[in-house]
């Protein structure tokens, strides 16, 4: 649980929108509409690409899912029962998400970095 919720305290995306994916599904289009718009599901402005390479190690880590539906996988996000229990520990705590030592931050873009050659 531990590498899980540390990928997700660095990542680049708001709790809102992990409050967000803990009700429902969010596409992946959703996500980019919001840098445009007030409802921001980013922390800073990300680039198609780097929203796709951030939520594809958020599921390798365990806290996202894929939607699927009748016909396949779609292009929608969901929390796993993973991501929910940490989403739900710091709505509970109202912690602030964003709070992690460099070690941690370094940490955590390493093995980032690392799983983006494989």
């Amino acid at each position: 649980m531990l590498r899980a919720e540390r990928a997700l305290l660095c990542s680049s995306f708001s709790l809102e929108l992990f409050i967000t994916m803990k009700k429902q599904s969010v596409s992946f289009s959703t996500i980019i509409d919001t840098r445009i718009k007030n409802k921001r599901y980013t922390l800073k402005f990300l680039s198609e690409q780097q929203i796709d390479q951030r939520l594809t190690w958020l599921i390798k880590v365990g806290i996202l899912r894929r939607e699927v539906d009748g016909q396949g996988i779609t292009d929608g996000f969901r929390l796993t029962p993973l991501g929910k229990k940490i989403v739900e520990k710091w709505q509970n705590k109202r912690t602030d998400i964003h709070k992690l030592s460099l070690l941690d931050r370094v940490s955590d873009s390493f093995l980032y970095y690392l799983n983006s050659l494989i």
